[in-house]
Protein backbone atom coordinates (compact mmCIF):
# COMPACT_ATOMS: atom_id res chain seq x y z
CA UNK A 1 0.00 0.00 0.00
CA UNK A 2 1.40 3.64 -0.68
CA UNK A 3 2.23 5.19 2.39
CA UNK A 4 0.52 8.51 1.06
CA UNK A 5 -2.89 7.17 1.49
CA UNK A 6 -2.10 6.32 4.77
CA UNK A 7 -1.17 9.80 5.54
CA UNK A 8 -4.06 11.60 3.74
CA UNK A 9 -6.38 9.26 6.07
CA UNK A 10 -4.94 9.89 9.11
CA UNK A 11 -4.35 13.69 8.72
CA UNK A 12 -8.17 14.44 7.14
CA UNK A 13 -9.53 12.53 10.55
CA UNK A 14 -7.33 14.98 12.73
CA UNK A 15 -8.61 17.98 10.68
CA UNK A 16 -12.08 17.18 11.23
CA UNK A 17 -11.61 16.62 15.03
CA UNK A 18 -9.93 19.81 15.70
CA UNK A 19 -12.68 21.33 13.50
CA UNK A 20 -15.92 20.00 14.56
CA UNK A 21 -14.99 17.92 17.79
CA UNK A 22 -12.36 20.25 19.88
CA UNK A 23 -14.64 23.42 18.83
CA UNK A 24 -18.10 21.68 20.30
CA UNK A 25 -16.05 20.67 23.65
CA UNK A 26 -14.85 23.93 23.55
CA UNK A 27 -18.08 25.30 23.42
CA UNK A 28 -20.55 23.27 25.11
CA UNK A 29 -18.58 21.55 27.18
CA UNK A 30 -15.98 22.93 29.01
CA UNK A 31 -18.00 26.32 27.92
CA UNK A 32 -14.62 28.45 27.60
CA UNK A 33 -14.92 32.70 28.46
CA UNK A 34 -12.60 34.65 27.15
CA UNK A 35 -12.83 37.32 29.63
CA UNK A 36 -11.59 35.18 32.34
CA UNK A 37 -9.05 36.25 33.89
CA UNK A 38 -6.09 33.37 34.07
CA UNK A 39 -3.39 32.70 36.19
CA UNK A 40 -0.99 34.14 34.45
CA UNK A 41 -2.19 37.16 35.08
CA UNK A 42 -3.79 36.41 38.54
CA UNK A 43 -0.21 35.47 39.72
CA UNK A 44 2.22 37.48 37.29
CA UNK A 45 5.88 37.04 38.31
CA UNK A 46 7.57 37.45 35.39
CA UNK A 47 9.26 34.30 36.32
CA UNK A 48 6.49 31.01 35.47
CA UNK A 49 3.20 32.93 35.46
CA UNK A 50 3.88 35.13 32.47
CA UNK A 51 0.95 35.91 29.63
CA UNK A 52 1.97 34.37 26.51
CA UNK A 53 1.06 35.06 22.62
CA UNK A 54 -1.19 31.61 22.20
CA UNK A 55 1.49 30.96 19.17
CA UNK A 56 4.22 31.06 21.26
CA UNK A 57 2.61 28.86 24.35
CA UNK A 58 1.59 25.99 21.64
CA UNK A 59 5.74 26.32 20.50
CA UNK A 60 6.65 25.51 23.99
CA UNK A 61 3.18 23.20 24.80
CA UNK A 62 3.64 20.73 21.95
CA UNK A 63 7.40 20.56 21.91
CA UNK A 64 7.38 19.90 25.43
CA UNK A 65 4.74 17.23 24.93
CA UNK A 66 5.76 16.21 21.80
CA UNK A 67 9.72 14.62 22.81
CA UNK A 68 11.03 11.43 21.92
CA UNK A 69 8.18 9.40 22.99
CA UNK A 70 6.03 9.78 19.88
CA UNK A 71 8.55 8.53 17.78
CA UNK A 72 9.81 5.73 20.11
CA UNK A 73 6.19 4.30 20.88
CA UNK A 74 5.18 4.17 17.55
CA UNK A 75 8.54 3.10 15.99
CA UNK A 76 8.10 -0.03 18.71
CA UNK A 77 4.47 -0.94 18.02
CA UNK A 78 4.75 -1.34 14.69
CA UNK A 79 6.16 -4.95 15.73
CA UNK A 80 2.69 -5.80 15.60
CA UNK A 81 1.57 -4.67 12.07
CA UNK A 82 1.08 -1.06 10.85
CA UNK A 83 -3.16 -1.33 11.79
CA UNK A 84 -3.16 -1.29 15.60
CA UNK A 85 -0.40 1.46 15.50
CA UNK A 86 -2.33 3.58 12.63
CA UNK A 87 -5.82 3.21 14.52
CA UNK A 88 -4.94 4.12 17.68
CA UNK A 89 -2.71 6.63 16.73
CA UNK A 90 -5.31 8.21 14.68
CA UNK A 91 -8.62 7.62 16.96
CA UNK A 92 -6.76 8.13 20.33
CA UNK A 93 -5.21 11.24 19.50
CA UNK A 94 -8.92 12.67 18.48
CA UNK A 95 -11.17 11.10 21.08
CA UNK A 96 -8.57 10.51 24.21
CA UNK A 97 -5.82 12.97 23.73
CA UNK A 98 -6.85 15.95 22.45
CA UNK A 99 -9.85 16.06 24.94
CA UNK A 100 -7.42 15.19 27.65
CA UNK A 101 -4.50 17.54 27.29
CA UNK A 102 -7.30 20.51 26.66
CA UNK A 103 -9.00 19.43 29.67
CA UNK A 104 -6.33 19.19 32.11
CA UNK A 105 -5.35 22.57 30.55
CA UNK A 106 -8.83 24.43 31.18
CA UNK A 107 -9.22 22.25 35.10
CA UNK A 108 -5.80 24.03 36.19
CA UNK A 109 -6.33 27.56 34.57
CA UNK A 110 -9.83 27.54 36.62
CA UNK A 111 -7.72 26.22 39.74
CA UNK A 112 -5.28 29.22 39.82
CA UNK A 113 -2.89 27.14 37.57
CA UNK A 114 -2.54 24.41 40.11
CA UNK A 115 -0.96 21.27 39.07
CA UNK A 116 -3.42 18.20 38.89
CA UNK A 117 -1.61 16.46 41.83
CA UNK A 118 -2.88 19.34 44.15
CA UNK A 119 -5.83 19.23 41.93
CA UNK A 120 -6.59 15.84 43.12
CA UNK A 121 -6.69 17.52 46.67
CA UNK A 122 -9.88 19.52 45.72
CA UNK A 123 -11.22 17.24 43.89
CA UNK A 124 -10.94 13.57 45.33
CA UNK A 125 -9.36 14.20 49.20
CA UNK A 126 -5.84 14.68 50.98
CA UNK A 127 -5.38 11.01 50.55
CA UNK A 128 -5.74 11.38 46.53
CA UNK A 129 -3.21 13.78 46.24
CA UNK A 130 -0.40 12.43 47.99
CA UNK A 131 -0.60 9.13 46.21
CA UNK A 132 -0.96 10.83 42.55
CA UNK A 133 2.02 12.83 43.91
CA UNK A 134 3.88 9.47 44.46
CA UNK A 135 3.06 7.94 40.81
CA UNK A 136 3.78 11.98 39.01
CA UNK A 137 7.32 11.85 40.78
CA UNK A 138 8.15 8.45 39.71
CA UNK A 139 7.28 9.63 36.08
CA UNK A 140 8.97 12.35 35.84
CA UNK A 141 12.54 10.67 37.40
CA UNK A 142 11.75 8.24 34.84
CA UNK A 143 11.31 10.65 31.88
CA UNK A 144 14.59 12.43 32.68
CA UNK A 145 17.20 9.37 33.65
CA UNK A 146 15.83 8.08 29.81
CA UNK A 147 15.66 11.54 27.92
CA UNK A 148 19.59 12.04 29.13
CA UNK A 149 20.60 8.65 28.16
CA UNK A 150 18.89 8.71 24.50
CA UNK A 151 20.27 12.16 24.14
CA UNK A 152 23.49 11.24 24.85
CA UNK A 153 23.06 8.19 22.56
CA UNK A 154 22.09 10.45 19.63
CA UNK A 155 24.90 13.10 20.29
CA UNK A 156 27.41 9.75 20.26
CA UNK A 157 25.82 8.18 16.85
CA UNK A 158 25.27 11.42 15.23
CA UNK A 159 28.02 13.92 15.76
CA UNK A 160 27.41 16.54 13.61
CA UNK A 161 23.97 17.27 15.04
CA UNK A 162 25.71 18.92 18.52
CA UNK A 163 26.90 22.30 17.04
CA UNK A 164 23.43 22.93 16.04
CA UNK A 165 21.79 21.85 19.10
CA UNK A 166 24.21 23.84 20.88
CA UNK A 167 23.91 27.30 18.72
CA UNK A 168 20.04 27.23 19.83
CA UNK A 169 20.44 28.15 22.82
CA UNK A 170 22.57 31.60 22.77
CA UNK A 171 20.18 32.08 20.38
CA UNK A 172 16.65 31.58 22.01
CA UNK A 173 18.83 34.00 24.95
CA UNK A 174 19.02 36.59 22.55
CA UNK A 175 14.83 36.30 21.10
CA UNK A 176 13.72 36.17 24.88
CA UNK A 177 15.62 39.31 25.25
CA UNK A 178 14.70 40.99 22.39
CA UNK A 179 11.37 40.00 22.24
CA UNK A 180 11.14 40.50 26.51
CA UNK A 181 12.81 43.96 26.62
CA UNK A 182 12.40 45.83 23.47
CA UNK A 183 8.95 44.45 22.37
CA UNK A 184 9.70 42.48 19.36
CA UNK A 185 7.96 40.12 17.46
CA UNK A 186 9.17 36.53 18.18
CA UNK A 187 8.61 34.96 14.54
CA UNK A 188 11.01 36.61 12.12
CA UNK A 189 14.21 36.06 15.03
CA UNK A 190 12.87 32.10 15.52
CA UNK A 191 13.49 32.07 11.92
CA UNK A 192 16.18 33.37 11.28
CA UNK A 193 17.96 31.25 14.37
CA UNK A 194 15.98 27.83 12.64
CA UNK A 195 18.11 28.69 9.46
CA UNK A 196 21.29 29.37 11.40
CA UNK A 197 20.57 26.11 12.85
CA UNK A 198 20.23 23.79 9.78
CA UNK A 199 23.01 25.97 8.19
CA UNK A 200 25.58 24.75 10.89
CA UNK A 201 23.84 21.23 10.68
CA UNK A 202 24.22 20.86 6.53
CA UNK A 203 28.01 22.84 6.98
CA UNK A 204 29.21 20.28 9.89
CA UNK A 205 27.30 16.85 8.17
CA UNK A 206 29.93 17.80 5.79
CA UNK A 207 32.66 18.97 7.82
CA UNK A 208 34.24 16.43 10.50
CA UNK A 209 36.25 19.66 12.35
CA UNK A 210 32.98 20.80 12.94
CA UNK A 211 31.35 17.62 14.39
CA UNK A 212 31.58 17.34 18.45
CA UNK A 213 32.76 13.72 18.06
CA UNK A 214 33.66 12.42 21.74
CA UNK A 215 34.62 9.24 21.10
CA UNK A 216 37.12 9.86 18.74
CA UNK A 217 38.73 12.70 20.57
CA UNK A 218 39.30 9.85 23.07
CA UNK A 219 40.71 7.90 20.25
CA UNK A 220 38.56 5.15 19.24
CA UNK A 221 35.76 3.48 20.31
CA UNK A 222 38.34 0.79 21.43
CA UNK A 223 40.48 3.25 23.69
CA UNK A 224 40.52 4.10 27.28
CA UNK A 225 38.80 7.56 29.01
CA UNK A 226 37.88 8.78 31.66
CA UNK A 227 38.31 6.59 34.96
CA UNK A 228 39.34 3.44 33.07
CA UNK A 229 35.87 3.48 31.01
CA UNK A 230 36.25 2.77 27.29
CA UNK A 231 35.72 5.81 24.62
CA UNK A 232 32.32 5.26 24.56
CA UNK A 233 31.34 5.14 28.50
CA UNK A 234 33.48 8.23 28.91
CA UNK A 235 31.66 10.62 26.26
CA UNK A 236 28.20 9.31 27.52
CA UNK A 237 29.51 10.20 31.44
CA UNK A 238 30.73 14.37 29.86
CA UNK A 239 27.32 14.17 28.15
CA UNK A 240 25.23 13.42 30.66
CA UNK A 241 27.59 15.98 32.94
CA UNK A 242 26.65 18.53 30.35
CA UNK A 243 22.87 17.84 30.04
CA UNK A 244 22.49 18.06 34.16
CA UNK A 245 24.33 21.64 34.41
CA UNK A 246 22.08 22.60 31.30
CA UNK A 247 19.08 20.95 32.80
CA UNK A 248 19.65 22.98 36.21
CA UNK A 249 19.86 26.50 34.94
CA UNK A 250 17.35 25.70 32.14
CA UNK A 251 14.63 24.86 35.26
CA UNK A 252 15.21 27.46 36.92
CA UNK A 253 15.38 31.06 34.66
CA UNK A 254 11.90 32.85 33.83
CA UNK A 255 10.58 31.38 31.08
CA UNK A 256 10.25 33.98 28.86
CA UNK A 257 14.74 33.87 28.65
CA UNK A 258 15.29 30.11 27.42
CA UNK A 259 12.12 28.13 27.77
CA UNK A 260 9.72 30.21 25.43
CA UNK A 261 11.83 31.37 22.83
CA UNK A 262 13.83 27.75 22.64
CA UNK A 263 10.13 25.60 22.10
CA UNK A 264 8.98 28.16 19.46
CA UNK A 265 12.41 27.67 17.51
CA UNK A 266 11.46 23.94 18.18
CA UNK A 267 7.82 24.44 17.05
CA UNK A 268 9.11 25.23 13.18
CA UNK A 269 11.52 22.66 13.57
CA UNK A 270 8.56 20.40 14.11
CA UNK A 271 6.79 21.86 11.72
CA UNK A 272 9.74 22.12 8.93
CA UNK A 273 10.28 18.80 10.30
CA UNK A 274 6.86 17.24 9.44
CA UNK A 275 6.36 19.21 5.78
CA UNK A 276 10.15 17.76 5.18
CA UNK A 277 8.92 14.20 6.03
CA UNK A 278 5.28 14.18 4.10
CA UNK A 279 6.14 16.40 1.12
CA UNK A 280 9.45 13.95 0.43
CA UNK A 281 6.47 11.48 1.14
CA UNK A 282 4.19 13.19 -1.51
CA UNK A 283 7.17 13.67 -3.90
CA UNK A 284 7.70 10.01 -4.41
CA UNK A 285 4.42 8.87 -4.62
CA UNK A 286 3.80 6.04 -5.73
CA UNK A 287 6.43 4.83 -3.88
CA UNK A 288 7.40 4.22 -0.73
CA UNK A 289 5.05 1.20 -0.09
CA UNK A 290 4.31 0.03 3.21
CA UNK A 291 6.58 -3.32 3.29
CA UNK A 292 5.59 -4.05 7.56
CA UNK A 293 2.25 -6.35 7.57
CA UNK A 294 -0.89 -4.92 8.20
CA UNK A 295 -1.24 -7.29 11.33
CA UNK A 296 1.07 -10.02 12.21
CA UNK A 297 0.73 -13.00 14.81
CA UNK A 298 3.30 -12.71 17.68
CA UNK A 299 4.22 -15.48 20.48
CA UNK A 300 6.30 -13.29 22.91
CA UNK A 301 4.39 -10.32 23.63
CA UNK A 302 0.46 -9.86 22.97
CA UNK A 303 -1.15 -6.43 21.53
CA UNK A 304 -3.88 -6.62 23.41
CA UNK A 305 -3.50 -4.56 25.72
CA UNK A 306 0.01 -3.73 25.12
CA UNK A 307 -0.38 -1.29 22.18
CA UNK A 308 -2.21 0.64 24.26
CA UNK A 309 0.68 1.48 26.96
CA UNK A 310 3.59 1.15 24.17
CA UNK A 311 2.22 4.27 22.16
CA UNK A 312 1.66 6.37 24.97
CA UNK A 313 2.64 9.59 23.39
CA UNK A 314 1.05 10.21 20.06
CA UNK A 315 -1.96 8.93 21.18
CA UNK A 316 -3.07 10.23 25.03
CA UNK A 317 -0.26 10.50 27.59
CA UNK A 318 -0.37 11.22 31.07
CA UNK A 319 2.83 13.34 31.49
CA UNK A 320 0.68 15.89 28.75
CA UNK A 321 -1.53 16.64 31.90
CA UNK A 322 1.49 17.62 33.93
CA UNK A 323 2.84 19.73 31.28
CA UNK A 324 -0.96 21.29 31.05
CA UNK A 325 -1.24 21.78 34.62
CA UNK A 326 2.08 22.82 35.02
CA UNK A 327 3.79 25.35 32.73
CA UNK A 328 1.20 26.10 30.10
CA UNK A 329 -1.98 26.69 32.29
CA UNK A 330 0.55 29.48 34.29
CA UNK A 331 0.99 31.04 30.83
CA UNK A 332 -2.33 30.90 29.29
CA UNK A 333 -3.06 34.39 27.67
CA UNK A 334 -7.25 33.90 27.17
CA UNK A 335 -8.90 30.84 28.47
CA UNK A 336 -10.25 30.48 25.02
CA UNK A 337 -6.53 29.91 23.32
CA UNK A 338 -6.62 26.69 25.87
CA UNK A 339 -8.57 24.95 22.92
CA UNK A 340 -5.58 26.06 20.46
CA UNK A 341 -2.99 25.39 22.71
CA UNK A 342 -4.25 21.86 24.68
CA UNK A 343 -6.67 19.77 21.55
CA UNK A 344 -4.11 21.06 18.71
CA UNK A 345 -0.95 20.22 20.55
CA UNK A 346 -2.46 16.90 20.64
CA UNK A 347 -3.09 17.04 17.41
CA UNK A 348 0.46 18.09 16.41
CA UNK A 349 1.73 15.37 17.93
CA UNK A 350 -0.54 13.16 16.73
CA UNK A 351 0.76 13.78 13.15
CA UNK A 352 4.25 13.11 14.40
CA UNK A 353 3.52 9.53 15.43
CA UNK A 354 1.74 8.93 12.21
CA UNK A 355 4.50 10.10 10.24
CA UNK A 356 7.15 8.15 12.27
CA UNK A 357 4.91 4.79 11.72
CA UNK A 358 4.85 5.83 7.67
CA UNK A 359 9.00 6.67 8.36
CA UNK A 360 9.70 3.15 9.75
CA UNK A 361 6.97 0.61 8.31
CA UNK A 362 8.42 1.97 4.51
CA UNK A 363 12.65 1.96 5.33
CA UNK A 364 12.74 -1.38 4.28
CA UNK A 365 13.11 -2.89 0.95
CA UNK A 366 10.50 -6.01 1.73
CA UNK A 367 8.19 -7.67 4.31
CA UNK A 368 10.94 -9.91 4.56
CA UNK A 369 13.86 -7.09 5.85
CA UNK A 370 11.17 -5.75 8.19
CA UNK A 371 10.54 -9.35 9.39
CA UNK A 372 13.96 -10.03 10.31
CA UNK A 373 14.67 -6.76 11.57
CA UNK A 374 11.54 -6.53 14.67
CA UNK A 375 12.07 -10.15 15.33
CA UNK A 376 11.07 -10.09 18.88
CA UNK A 377 9.64 -7.47 21.28
CA UNK A 378 13.17 -6.65 22.81
CA UNK A 379 14.58 -5.89 19.32
CA UNK A 380 11.77 -3.97 18.53
CA UNK A 381 12.55 -1.64 21.48
CA UNK A 382 16.47 -1.77 20.94
CA UNK A 383 16.41 -0.58 17.45
CA UNK A 384 13.12 1.57 16.60
CA UNK A 385 14.54 4.89 17.57
CA UNK A 386 17.11 3.87 15.04
CA UNK A 387 14.76 2.65 12.25
CA UNK A 388 12.69 6.10 12.67
CA UNK A 389 16.22 7.94 12.38
CA UNK A 390 16.71 5.77 8.95
CA UNK A 391 13.34 5.98 7.53
CA UNK A 392 12.71 9.84 8.15
CA UNK A 393 16.03 10.60 6.05
CA UNK A 394 14.66 8.43 3.23
CA UNK A 395 11.52 10.17 3.06
CA UNK A 396 13.79 12.98 3.16
CA UNK A 397 16.00 12.93 0.51
CA UNK A 398 12.23 12.47 -1.60
CA UNK A 399 13.16 16.12 -1.44
CA UNK A 400 16.82 16.01 -3.12
CA UNK A 401 18.37 15.88 0.47
CA UNK A 402 21.72 13.92 0.59
CA UNK A 403 21.16 11.13 3.38
CA UNK A 404 24.00 12.25 5.34
CA UNK A 405 22.64 15.72 5.58
CA UNK A 406 18.77 14.35 5.98
CA UNK A 407 20.01 11.92 8.86
CA UNK A 408 21.80 14.66 10.57
CA UNK A 409 18.77 17.34 10.34
CA UNK A 410 16.01 14.57 11.58
CA UNK A 411 18.70 13.84 14.77
CA UNK A 412 19.02 17.33 15.29
CA UNK A 413 15.53 17.63 15.59
CA UNK A 414 14.33 14.80 17.72
CA UNK A 415 17.60 16.02 20.03
CA UNK A 416 16.00 19.58 20.36
CA UNK A 417 12.68 17.78 21.34
CA UNK A 418 13.92 15.11 23.95
CA UNK A 419 16.11 18.61 25.39
CA UNK A 420 13.17 20.48 25.33
CA UNK A 421 11.11 17.29 27.28
CA UNK A 422 14.22 17.00 29.77
CA UNK A 423 14.06 20.92 30.82
CA UNK A 424 10.31 21.05 31.57
CA UNK A 425 10.53 17.26 33.19
CA UNK A 426 12.55 18.75 35.69
CA UNK A 427 11.55 22.08 35.52
CA UNK A 428 8.20 20.09 37.11
CA UNK A 429 9.63 17.60 39.00
CA UNK A 430 10.64 21.25 40.85
CA UNK A 431 7.25 22.12 41.78
CA UNK A 432 6.22 18.56 42.51
CA UNK A 433 9.05 18.68 45.25
CA UNK A 434 8.32 22.21 46.58
CA UNK A 435 4.84 20.94 46.66
CA UNK A 436 5.64 18.02 48.64
CA UNK A 437 7.07 20.37 51.03
CA UNK A 438 4.33 22.20 51.72
CA UNK A 439 2.28 19.32 52.41
CA UNK A 440 4.93 18.34 54.84
CA UNK A 441 5.60 22.10 56.14
CA UNK A 442 9.29 21.13 55.54
CA UNK A 443 9.98 25.12 53.65
CA UNK A 444 13.72 23.95 52.52
CA UNK A 445 12.00 21.62 50.37
CA UNK A 446 10.06 24.50 48.95
CA UNK A 447 13.12 26.68 47.63
CA UNK A 448 13.81 26.64 44.22
CA UNK A 449 17.37 25.93 44.34
CA UNK A 450 17.03 22.71 47.07
CA UNK A 451 14.19 21.85 45.02
CA UNK A 452 15.96 21.73 41.27
CA UNK A 453 19.23 20.28 43.24
CA UNK A 454 17.34 16.92 44.76
CA UNK A 455 15.59 16.67 40.68
CA UNK A 456 18.71 17.03 39.13
CA UNK A 457 20.65 14.91 41.89
CA UNK A 458 17.97 12.31 41.63
CA UNK A 459 18.06 12.40 37.99
CA UNK A 460 21.29 11.89 37.58
CA UNK A 461 22.09 9.13 39.73
CA UNK A 462 19.66 7.41 38.37
CA UNK A 463 20.88 7.58 34.80
CA UNK A 464 24.46 6.62 36.03
CA UNK A 465 23.25 3.30 38.14
CA UNK A 466 24.43 0.13 35.69
CA UNK A 467 21.99 -0.38 33.38
CA UNK A 468 21.71 -3.57 30.70
CA UNK A 469 22.10 -1.15 27.81
CA UNK A 470 25.76 -0.38 29.35
CA UNK A 471 27.11 2.69 30.61
CA UNK A 472 24.39 5.86 31.62
CA UNK A 473 21.62 3.19 31.07
CA UNK A 474 19.91 3.02 34.65
CA UNK A 475 16.94 5.17 33.73
CA UNK A 476 15.86 1.97 31.92
CA UNK A 477 16.07 -0.04 34.90
CA UNK A 478 12.18 1.61 35.56
CA UNK A 479 11.55 2.08 32.44
CA UNK A 480 9.21 -0.61 31.74
CA UNK A 481 7.35 0.89 34.84
CA UNK A 482 6.76 4.29 32.29
CA UNK A 483 4.03 3.11 29.39
CA UNK A 484 1.59 2.36 32.44
CA UNK A 485 2.32 4.78 35.13
CA UNK A 486 1.79 7.01 31.96
CA UNK A 487 -1.49 5.93 31.10
CA UNK A 488 -2.74 5.23 34.36
CA UNK A 489 -1.97 9.04 35.52
CA UNK A 490 -3.79 9.88 31.64
CA UNK A 491 -6.71 7.94 33.09
CA UNK A 492 -6.46 9.50 36.78
CA UNK A 493 -6.37 13.27 35.14
CA UNK A 494 -9.58 12.02 33.13
CA UNK A 495 -11.39 11.13 36.17
CA UNK A 496 -11.03 14.06 37.55
CA UNK A 497 -11.88 16.21 34.81
CA UNK A 498 -14.92 13.83 34.65
CA UNK A 499 -15.81 14.43 38.38
CA UNK A 500 -15.51 18.41 38.01
CA UNK A 501 -17.63 17.84 34.97
CA UNK A 502 -20.08 16.20 36.61
CA UNK A 503 -19.77 18.69 39.91
CA UNK A 504 -20.66 21.59 37.22
CA UNK A 505 -23.68 19.56 35.86
CA UNK A 506 -22.65 19.34 32.53
CA UNK A 507 -22.11 16.24 30.15
CA UNK A 508 -19.20 14.67 30.97
CA UNK A 509 -19.19 11.31 29.40
CA UNK A 510 -16.67 13.08 26.60
CA UNK A 511 -13.75 12.56 29.36
CA UNK A 512 -15.66 9.70 31.10
CA UNK A 513 -15.73 6.86 27.85
CA UNK A 514 -11.92 7.57 26.84
CA UNK A 515 -11.14 7.40 30.51
CA UNK A 516 -12.90 3.63 31.30
CA UNK A 517 -11.32 2.22 27.80
CA UNK A 518 -7.89 3.83 28.56
CA UNK A 519 -8.02 2.06 32.92
CA UNK A 520 -9.55 -1.11 31.80
CA UNK A 521 -6.57 -1.29 29.45
CA UNK A 522 -3.73 -0.03 31.07
CA UNK A 523 -4.88 -1.71 34.34
CA UNK A 524 -5.01 -5.20 32.72
CA UNK A 525 -1.43 -4.53 31.44
CA UNK A 526 -0.17 -3.57 35.08
CA UNK A 527 -1.53 -6.45 36.28
CA UNK A 528 0.20 -9.34 33.91
CA UNK A 529 2.92 -7.03 34.33
CA UNK A 530 3.30 -7.22 37.94
CA UNK A 531 2.05 -10.49 38.77
CA UNK A 532 3.45 -12.93 35.63
CA UNK A 533 6.78 -10.81 34.30
CA UNK A 534 8.12 -9.38 37.28
CA UNK A 535 7.20 -11.47 40.17
CA UNK A 536 8.24 -15.31 40.77
CA UNK A 537 5.31 -16.60 39.31
CA UNK A 538 6.46 -15.32 36.43
CA UNK A 539 8.78 -17.76 33.30
CA UNK A 540 11.98 -15.67 33.85
CA UNK A 541 13.46 -14.21 36.94
CA UNK A 542 11.85 -11.91 39.23
CA UNK A 543 13.15 -8.50 38.89
CA UNK A 544 12.17 -7.19 42.81
CA UNK A 545 12.60 -3.39 41.47
CA UNK A 546 10.32 -3.43 39.25
CA UNK A 547 7.95 -5.86 40.87
CA UNK A 548 7.86 -3.80 44.47
CA UNK A 549 7.63 -0.23 42.10
CA UNK A 550 4.81 -1.56 40.13
CA UNK A 551 2.60 -2.92 42.64
CA UNK A 552 3.07 0.47 45.09
CA UNK A 553 1.97 1.91 41.76
CA UNK A 554 -0.63 -0.18 40.86
CA UNK A 555 -2.12 -0.11 44.44
CA UNK A 556 -2.00 3.55 44.51
CA UNK A 557 -4.32 3.53 41.41
CA UNK A 558 -6.85 1.39 42.74
CA UNK A 559 -7.16 3.26 46.22
CA UNK A 560 -7.10 6.43 44.54
CA UNK A 561 -10.23 4.61 42.50
CA UNK A 562 -12.17 3.50 45.06
CA UNK A 563 -12.06 7.06 46.67
CA UNK A 564 -13.05 8.21 42.98
CA UNK A 565 -16.10 5.98 43.70
CA UNK A 566 -17.28 6.44 46.71
CA UNK A 567 -17.36 10.23 46.46
CA UNK A 568 -19.61 9.24 43.00
CA UNK A 569 -21.58 7.71 45.16
CA UNK A 570 -21.98 10.50 48.01
CA UNK A 571 -22.20 12.93 45.64
CA UNK A 572 -25.61 13.35 43.48
CA UNK A 573 -25.36 15.20 40.33
CA UNK A 574 -25.86 18.93 39.94
CA UNK A 575 -29.21 19.20 38.84
CA UNK A 576 -28.40 22.94 37.98
CA UNK A 577 -25.66 23.49 34.75
CA UNK A 578 -25.30 27.17 35.53
CA UNK A 579 -24.44 26.91 38.87
CA UNK A 580 -20.54 26.84 38.57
Amino acid sequence: MPAIVLAIIGLIVFALGYRYYSKFIAERIYRLDPNYQTPAYQFRDGVDFVPTNKWVLWGHHFTSVAGAAPIVGPAVAVYWGWLPAFLWVVLGTVFAAGVHDFGTLVLSVRNKGQSIGTLAERIIGRRAKLLFLFIILILVLMVNAVFAWVISNLFITFPASVLAVFIQIPLAIWIGYTVNKKGKNMLMPSLVALAVMYAAAVIASTTPALQIDLVSYFGGEEATGLFGLDAVSSAFLIWIAVLMIYVYIASILPVWKLLQPRDYINSHQLVVGLAILYLGLFFTWPTPEVTAPATREVTDVSWFPLLFITIACGAISGFHGLVSSGTSSKQLNKETDARFVGYFGAVGEGTLALVTILAVTTFFASQSDFLSSYESFNTANADGLAHFVGGAGQLATGLGLPAGVAETIVAVIVVSFAATTLDTSVRLMRYIISELGQEYSAPGLTKKHVATSIAVGASALLVLLPGDRGFGSGGYLLWPLFGTSNQLLAGISLLLISIWLRRKGRNFLFTFIPMIFLLFMTMWAMTSQVIFQWSWLGDGDAQILLFVLGAIILAFTVWILLEAIALFRREPPNTDPDND
